[in-house]
């Protein structure tokens, strides 16, 4: 729905900017543009995201969400925000045109436009709340991004009115000038914002603190389990993570009823986390040599209370 009102729109802002001169009225096309070309990469992450693990890819295709995300707000900061600050800037130097006809036909377009993108965002609001709310909604990066793009080009269309009605009241080109780049920071902004979360989840963030304390406290409660030596969570999607967990064991069992007490326990924390998609432990003898070499050893020292 957001890719059929950006592609629409575009084309409308595009002929209505050229028609009347306008920069913020231009500011805005690219900006739809820049969205259309976003749901593009969007759609292209929903589809490849889900495809199971392989074997070049064990721990599944997850964070293709993210890196089509990443993609979309380096759109966002490019084709929107520096095209909306080079049309603020030319027209301060060149100024704007001045045809009251063209500037009537644009704020038609742009009255259309607040309509379709406002229908488009409380559409997306709508599937946000369906999906759990913006806990848990806004943790998907497409819809985070469609979201973002919709409540943005709200606002964006709102400064190009504004921009432009005192334009025609006053005459002076730099209203309109003031909407073009309040315009292209708004989506700097927003790009930027897009752009870390990406970032975030791309370089390996930990799962969310609620599922790394149940894990800690999972642990904590096997009555084999003398101490969590260290604790490590990676997410690989939207709803899976990976976890590491290095942990002693009371002395004194044989190696069969440490496989029972280690099955047990990855049984226990899938069951509990759903999202821990891949479990690894890394179990010790907390009497044995290697136990005590595991714990004085520096990368034990440094991983020890990590999420």
């Amino acid at each position: 729905m957001a890719l059929a009102a950006n592609l629409v729109i575009a084309v409308a802002k595009a002929v209505g900017g050229v028609v009347a001169s306008s920069p913020a009225l231009l500011s805005e096309a690219a900006h739809s543009v820049a969205d259309s070309l976003n749901e593009v990469f969007l759609l292209a992450s929903l589809r490849r995201s889900r495809r199971p693990a392989d074997r070049r890819h064990p721990f599944g295709y997850g964070k293709e969400r993210f890196f089509w995300a990443l993609l979309a707000a380096v759109g966002i900061f490019v084709m929107g925000g520096c095209f909306s600050f080079y049309q603020g800037i030319g027209a301060l130097t060149n100024g704007g045109g001045e045809d009251r006809e063209g500037y009537v036909a644009g704020l038609i377009v742009l009255g259309v436009a607040l309509l379709a993108e406002g229908a488009s965002l409380l559409r997306a609001l709508y599937q946000v709340r369906r999906q759990g709310g913006a806990g848990n909604g806004l943790r998907d990066p497409a819809l985070r991004t469609v979201v973002a793009e919709d409540g943005t080009a709200v606002v964006g269309v709102t400064l190009a009115i504004a921009g432009m009605a005192l334009h025609m009241v006053t005459g002076q080109v730099v209203w309109e000038a003031a909407a073009s780049l309040a315009i292209g920071a708004l989506l700097v902004y927003v790009a930027y914002r897009l752009g870390r979360d990406a970032r975030d989840h791309l370089i390996g963030e930990a799962a969310d603190p609620e599922a790394s304390r149940r894990i800690r406290e999972l642990l904590g409660e096997q009555p084999e389990i003398d101490s969590v030596e260290a604790l490590l969570t990676m997410k690989t999607g939207l709803d899976t993570a990976l976890v590491a967990a290095r942990v002693d064991l009371m002395p004194g069992l044989d190696s069969e009823r440490v496989e029972e007490v280690a099955v047990r326990i990855k049984r226990s924390i899938a069951r509990e986390v759903p999202e821990a998609e891949q479990i690894f432990l890394d179990i010790t003898d907390r009497g044995s040599p290697e136990a005590r070499e595991a714990r004085e050893s520096p990368a034990a020292t440094g991983e020890r209370g990590g999420a």
